[in-house]
């Protein structure tokens, strides 16, 4: 885990000087800060339209072997463009193309390196995991885009896309060498079948469309798509809505922001290292966390003040970064094993989705509110929408509850004298024990899947 994890974090750095060079040079190229935003829409738009397809083939295919190719060919977009800008060849339509290729490799690279992290540890540490991880990607987003500067500043753009190239190979070399923890081959394989009995197709399978209708089919997978779209598209483009405030009605300069920007970066390492303490995180714990951000949000909108804003932000990254990998974890060991690919790659597609809507719907609203308005209305909406879910959920569960404790099954005889057990639903009476307690226990509605789940084998 710790040689996977250095990997990573060289890799992550070597990722933000790329997309900094990209941008760079896409201004250089055309001038358009408007051809630079559409480089960064070709690069996700595979992403939207052929997630399900990769992961699909991260389902079908060695995960490491898969793993290892996608970031070997990442290495070789990357050295290639590095090569046609030393060379002076590359041309605006060769960069949307190559920025078009990442984006594809990307659907396969993406969830096979997510789950492979899962391998490397026992079950009860996944959710540390993917804390590690998060804190990975953050410390790797900072160093790399401070690297940028000076890489491209010395020799040019070029080697900002060699070093990243060099990077990828760097991970691709590594991964022969990692060993699935023994803890989590032994925990995963039990996993799917139990898992798979109760809620997964019938049959395995590894088509995309399998892991849309499992998806769907998952009520706390579609609240948790539901809660972080809201959160995402509201409440987290805080690289807009924060700029807008602190700039304009608290009368901060860039120098302001920046200060802003490093405490959110700082909140958020915190946040991934205290959220490698959960054990057991929830869709519930997700939307708790979701809707305190967002009250956090509207105090942020309200701040009359510049350090107000400050004392603030540094609490509300903590939450959103300790939500997100409470999120992550649910996402990937709610699914039995064979199923986790494709879930990622629906996630995929959806997240896509909303990151490429959200700025300009927030845009507008901001254009309508002003940055306050858009802060305290986009706090407002999650958490509104998060608790009206709770109560919503409370209620179903009330009355599933009741139904179970009072409703007997069609065909059932009449319930014997003295303490008798309630028949569990779609079983007919008489395949139940003669005596139970008398007092029933209410089952839950949607069966807690993490104690069967485990990491991807």
């Amino acid at each position: 885990m710790r040689l996977w994890s250095a990997a990573n974090l060289v890799s992550n750095a070597g990722t933000w000087m790329q997309l900094t060079a990209q941008n760079l040079l896409m201004l250089q190229l055309t001038g358009s800060a408007a051809v630079t935003g559409l480089s960064l829409s070709v690069q996700a738009a595979p992403g939207l339209l052929l997630g399900l397809i990769g992961g699909a083939a991260v389902d079908a295919w060695p995960r490491r072997l898969t793993a290892a190719a996608s970031q070997a060919l990442l290495a070789l977009v990357g050295l290639l463009t590095a090569a046609l800008v030393v060379t002076g060849h590359l041309t605006v339509p060769a960069l949307m193309a190559l920025a078009a290729v990442t984006g594809l490799i990307a659907t396969v690279d993406g969830p096979a390196c997510s789950l492979l992290g899962n391998d490397l540890v026992p079950v009860e540490d996944v959710p540390s995991s993917i804390a590690l991880g998060s804190v990975v990607s953050n410390v790797g987003r900072v160093g790399g885009t401070a690297l940028a500067g000076v890489v491209i500043g010395w020799w040019g753009p070029g080697a900002a896309y060699a070093a990243n190239g060099l990077s990828f190979l760097a991970v691709a070399a590594v991964i022969p060498f990692l060993r699935p923890h023994p803890a989590a081959d032994q925990h995963g394989r039990p996993a799917a079948r139990s898992f798979g009995s109760a809620a997964a197709p019938a049959r395995r399978g590894t088509g995309a469309r399998d892991g849309l209708a499992f998806f769907l089919r998952r009520p706390r997978l579609v609240a948790l798509a539901v809660i972080t779209a809201l959160s995402g598209v509201f409440g987290r483009n805080y690289g807009l809505t924060l700029a807008v405030l602190v700039t304009g009605p608290l009368a901060g300069g860039a120098g302001a922001f920046g200060t802003v920007s490093t405490v959110l970066a700082v909140g958020g390492v915190a946040g991934a290292v205290l959220a490698g303490r959960l054990r057991r995180p929830s869709v519930r714990l997700v939307g708790a966390l979701a809707a305190a951000g967002a009250v956090l949000q509207i105090a942020a909108g309200l701040s009359p003040r510049l350090w107000v804003l400050l004392l603030i932000v540094a609490p509300m990254a903590v939450v959103e970064s300790v939500s997100d990998t409470a999120g992550t974890t649910v996402l990937q060991t709610d699914p039995p094993a064979h199923m986790r690919g494709r879930v990622l790659g629906v996630w995929r597609t959806a997240s896509t989705g909303w990151s490429l809507i959200g700025p300009p719907l927030l845009g507008l609203l901001m254009q309508l509110a002003g940055a306050r308005g858009a802060l305290v209305a986009g706090g407002v909406l999650i958490a509104g929408a998060v608790g009206g879910g709770a109560v919503l959920r409370e209620r179903r569960t009330r009355r599933a509850q009741e139904a179970r404790t009072s409703g007997v099954p069609a065909g059932a005889g009449p319930e014997p004298a003295g303490p008798a057990g309630v028949p569990a639903p779609g079983l007919p009476a008489r395949n139940l024990p003669a005596q139970r307690s008398a007092a029933p226990r209410p089952a839950p509605v949607h069966e807690n899947a993490d104690t069967a789940c485990a990491p991807a084998a």
